[in-house]
């Protein structure tokens, strides 16, 4: 029997016969293990536990105290809610079910809405399931026949999400009866799944368009042992105490109504005030750190937006009106009149760089589906600024916003950890500038010694950009 050799993140060796399970090669390799062993990675690439090496790899554990581990954990409890739905509810329409912070969820098109009576005869058998230890099995399947499959059965969705994928296969992952498309990797077996509760029911139109229909998404979360779940159920209760949405009405700060519209906050006097105090903070703040306060109209010519690139690359969240017969986009940021009043004399080298600052007015068009309170919005004022310099500014200039962004955060106390999102498939500007871009960003967070993850593909249309990711009170 042919045999292969895998190394470990130990730096140890092992000869394996080839085809042994990733698994079962780390067995006896689990130091750095971090929680239940839920998955592997081979060479860099996640995997089941279970997939077969056929050739010598670098192969190591992923556990439950991982980012990827959970995900890997959650996405798996999405699947036995599924198959225990799919029990319990015949004639189901499945969509998606992914893992999200803190849990996982799933999007079913089904006659009537869930109930709470409903969510617990789901958790009952989900527990049936768990207790039986049906495996996860993964298999590769041709397009063309998962999609005839999946059409057959008449899972419109999974169709269409195989429509979609332009390879010649994909994966598909069975437990029991139920079936599945998914990339993976789950877990070995539904035994291994020892807590969860499902946490909520909430209607999501499909692919967050409010134009297609409304399915009904449970939420849930899992955890390898009851002690962790009661901990994290202990923690949501508390976490529910401070919900911005709740302290806004107890304290009469502000109000949504449906007469106005979704999205659009309206601040009552209380709110009011706060609202200004934090507002004059940040003018002072900026404007001792030698920004100009500027002021944009709220709406603009569309054929501006059209020479700006956003109405190519971001018009699907803008809003358009017409006046006079001429059109106009409301405007989703400020960059254009900021840019506008640069343009608007000859400069000099000598006035660089020059700070703009705006608490601008923006609305954008956030599907129905992602409003959250003040946390997503349709209009909001953005702390919103821009800086004209020469290349050889860049670094001092990209550390004087972080040095804003580190005294802000300390006036508030709030913990933060920052990200570079990098150039995504739909952009606009030279590689040149892009990289250019990108590396000062790099480098200035080096400067300050600040760790930063790449968050690639995930900047704007327009440039990459340093987010920065604040943990809240929940």
């Amino acid at each position: 029997m042919a045999t292969i050799t895998v190394s470990f993140p130990d730096g140890s060796r092992a000869e394996v016969p080839a085809g042994t399970a990733a698994g079962k090669a780390l067995q006896g390799h689990l130091d750095g293990v971090r929680g239940a062993l839920v998955a592997a990675r081979v060479d860099g690439r996640l995997v089941d536990l279970s997939a077969p090496l056929a050739a010598d790899a670098r192969v190591e554990g992923v556990g439950f105290d991982s980012p990827e581990g959970r995900d890997v954990f959650r996405h798996s409890s999405a699947h036995l809610m599924a198959e225990a739905v799919a029990d319990l509810f015949p004639g189901v329409k499945f969509a998606i079910g992914p893992a999200i912070a803190d849990g996982f969820y799933y999007d079913f098109d089904v006659e009537k809405p869930f109930t709470p009576e409903d969510l617990e005869r789901i958790e009952k058998r989900m527990a049936e399931i768990v207790k039986a230890n049906v495996p996860f099995v993964r298999s590769e399947v041709a397009r063309d026949a998962a999609l005839a499959d999946f059409r057959g059965k008449g899972e419109v969705y999974k169709a269409e999400l195989i429509e979609a994928i332009q390879d010649p296969t994909v994966s598909i992952y069975r437990q029991g009866g139920f079936t599945d498309l998914c990339r993976g990797p789950h877990l070995t077996s539904t035994g291994k799944i020892k807590a969860f509760k499902l946490l909520s029911v909430a209607g999501a139109y499909w692919r967050g368009d409010e134009r297609n229909r409304m399915l009904q998404r449970i939420y849930g979360t899992s955890f390898p042992d009851k002690a962790a779940l009661e901990a994290y159920l202990h923690r949501l209760e508390e976490a529910k105490k401070r919900d911005h949405r709740k302290i806004g009405r107890d304290l009469d700060l502000f109000s949504f109504a449906d007469e106005v519209g979704p999205g659009m906050v309206i601040w009552h006097p209380k709110g009011g005030l706060l609202r200004y105090l934090l507002e004059e903070f940040e003018r002072r703040e900026h404007l001792r750190r030698g920004y100009q306060i500027v002021f944009g109209p709220r709406i603009l010519r569309e054929e501006l937006w059209q020479r700006s690139g956003h109405y190519d690359n971001y018009r699907e969240n803008m809003y358009f009106t017409e006046i006079d017969e001429v059109k106009y986009g409301i405007k989703p940021m400020n960059c254009l009149a900021h840019m506008l009043i640069y343009k608007s004399q000859i400069r000099s080298y000598r006035d660089l760089p020059i700070r703009y600052f705006e608490l601008g007015t923006v609305y954008r068009h956030e599907r129905a589906g992602v409003l959250h309170g003040l946390l997503r919005v349709r209009g909001f004022t953005q702390d919103d600024a821009h800086i004209i310099c020469a290349p050889e500014h860049l670094n001092a200039e990209i550390r004087g916003v972080i040095a804003l962004v580190k005294d802000v955060m300390a006036v508030f106390g709030f913990s933060y950890h920052m990200e570079i999102s990098t150039r995504p498939e739909k952009s606009i500007g030279s590689d040149e500038n892009w990289e250019l871009a990108t590396n000062a960003l790099e480098q200035a967070l080096k400067d300050e010694e600040i760790p930063f993850v790449i968050n690639a593909g995930d900047g704007a249309f327009y440039g990459p950009k340093i987010d920065v990711k604040l943990r809240d009170a929940i």
